[in-house]
């Protein structure tokens, strides 16, 4: 697509979020360049063209535009990324976008094939970057890097690997054949021995320090993070989510319905963890989770329709099992982005393998319990994802549909849980806000913990204890999650994102008085796209198109 410079050449630092969530397909086949030289070149050419052109929009535009390239100078310049994360390196790498049924399956696999011919060259690039990967991170990440080849196809392949593999795409595709996949291959291996290397030698520490994580909190969204005040919130909003969860456990021991709302053999004194273990227990079969996520997704959609929370949602939503590439994931959502022609969003979900031993298929399974599959569910179909990707294809400007806050996305889709419980959700039936503070208490706790682990406050074992302790969470879970902060430090976004819009709302009722409605905010809000927080407020001013 035309666009002007500026925001092109944002585009071309972030090829693969802008591929997949804004479905700027005109990057398909392209891994962007992460080499040393190849960042330095990319940072040097933002901001070119006329500094007053910001998509056509005016002054909002303009500083949300600007933000990005503050951030992009951040992460890639100041704080070297690239250079200290493989994750950055796995995602442009990925092959998964190509799965999704954006365009016809010759068209997808042409670009899947122009991707793995790119897989050596891209290598070679991510491992003269990578040189100050922390042992820790680069252990938290073997495994993803490892599973990178999955994504490659076999010899014998399905239609999408035979076309790949035997050239029958055409002659402008480059790097067809067999051997064109046992480069990316090996390459792959060189991949996989570098970073194996670093979390056996590589620095014990990996932590950011305070300093530099406040300049990669702040500057993302616009603002001045202050992590004394962050860490504080966060304890607070544990402790209110503590209070939350407990009063509906009681609730719920209160409730004598049929159907496995009381967990078995629950007395008065039952306490808050028991109650929650018994609520695992209590979840369809591996043949059931798709029926019942489809008609909880349908739920969804048709209560915020009827509680006129949005103006409108559009679209369809299918509900359908996550393809291989998205199976390390309980569930997401994959919407039809801005700029790809209308289409169905996807609802995945990965029940589990039949391959696997039951033990292994009912502690998957547990995840899908009936309390957290419907908070699942209302974050990623409506008011959640889904409808903010329908949001977004009505945005105004290109930079509110491309240039998206990871805080305000998810912020927005885990602030949508809690306005659910507001507005009486399932009324009666605790178990559904059961499973929106129990989901809230994890990301809650991964923002503790991130602030904790990068200001040097935190071991990894104090932080795998406070989900434990905090979030109910056991063994492999914890430390998972735990684990996750050496590579991505801002996973706190879920809980800041949510607190800073109900602060906003505050602000919005304040101001708006009777004339307020959570229709009126929302598309307000909504309408700036996916904006970094700190320019939120606009939603509230006169004037802002």
């Amino acid at each position: 697509m035309d666009m002007d410079l500026r925001l092109r050449a944002l585009c071309d630092l972030m090829v693969n979020d802008v591929r997949e969530y804004a479905g700027l397909h005109d990057y398909d086949g392209v891994i962007q360049d992460l080499s040393p030289a190849g960042v330095q070149a990319g940072l040097r050419r933002l901001g070119g063209g006329d500094r007053a052109e910001a998509g056509g929009r005016g002054d909002h535009d303009a500083a949300h535009l600007a933000i990005f390239e503050d951030r992009l100078r951040v992460e890639l310049g100041e704080a070297e990324l690239h250079r200290r994360n493989p994750a950055l390196h796995l995602m442009e790498l990925d092959l998964s976008c190509y799965d999704r049924e954006y365009a016809p399956e010759a068209e997808r696999a042409a670009a899947r094939r122009r991707h793995v011919a790119a897989w050596p060259g891209a290598i070679d690039a991510a491992i003269a970057s990578l040189d100050q990967v922390s042992a820790p991170t680069a252990r938290a990440l073997l495994p993803a890097v490892e599973g990178l080849a999955a994504g490659l196809p076999d010899k014998d392949g399905d239609a999408l690997g035979d076309a790949l593999g035997s050239g029958a795409l055409g002659d402008g595709d480059a790097g067809g054949g067999d051997a064109g996949v046992e480069a990316a291959r090996a390459a792959h291996a060189r991949l996989v021995e570098h970073v194996r290397r670093a979390a056996e030698a590589g620095d014990p520490d990996p932590a950011l320090g305070a300093p530099l994580l406040a300049r990669l909190l702040g500057v993302a969204e616009g603002v001045d993070a202050d992590l004394g005040r962050l860490e504080e919130a966060a304890d607070a909003e544990r402790d209110r989510l503590r209070e939350r969860l407990a009063d509906a456990c009681a609730r719920l021991l209160r409730t004598a319905t049929p159907l496995g709302v009381r967990p078995a053999h629950a007395g008065p004194d039952t306490d808050t963890a028991a109650i929650v273990r018994g609520l695992l227990d209590d979840h369809p079969d591996a043949g059931g989770v798709l029926d019942e996520a489809r008609a909880m997704a349908e739920e969804s959609i048709a209560f915020t329709r009827d509680r006129g929370l949005l103006d409108t949602i559009d679209g369809a939503c299918e509900v359908a099992v996550a393809p291989p590439s998205r199976r390390h994931v309980f569930a997401m959502m994959s919407w039809a982005a801005p700029y790809e022609p209308d289409a169905p969003s996807r609802y995945y979900i990965t029940p589990p393998e039949p391959t696997w031993a039951p033990e292994e298929q009912e502690a998957w399974l547990q995840a899908f319990n009936r309390a957290t599959l419907a908070a699942i569910t209302v974050h990623e179909v409506a008011p959640g994802h889904f409808a903010h990707g329908r949001a977004l294809r009505h945005a105004p400007t290109d930079v509110r549909r491309i240039l998206m806050s990871l805080a305000f996305v998810e912020g927005w889709a885990h602030y949508t849980e809690e306005l659910c419980v507001e507005e009486g959700f399932r009324d009666g039936d605790p178990r559904f806000e059961i499973g929106v503070w129990l989901e809230a208490l994890v990301r809650v706790t991964r923002f503790a913990v991130a602030l904790g682990v990068h200001r040097r406050t935190m071991t990894m074992e104090d932080a795998v204890a406070r989900f434990t302790e905090d979030a109910f969470l056991q063994g492999v879970a914890a430390e998972h999650e735990a684990w996750r902060a050496t590579y991505d430090p801002t996973y706190g976004r879920y809980t800041w994102g949510k607190l800073e819009i109900m602060r906003l709302r505050d602000d919005a009722k304040a101001r708006w008085g009777s004339s307020y409605s959570h229709r009126r905010f929302h598309s307000a809000l909504l309408r700036l796209g996916a904006p970094p927080l700190g320019l939120m407020g606009a939603a509230l001013e006169d004037g802002v198109p």
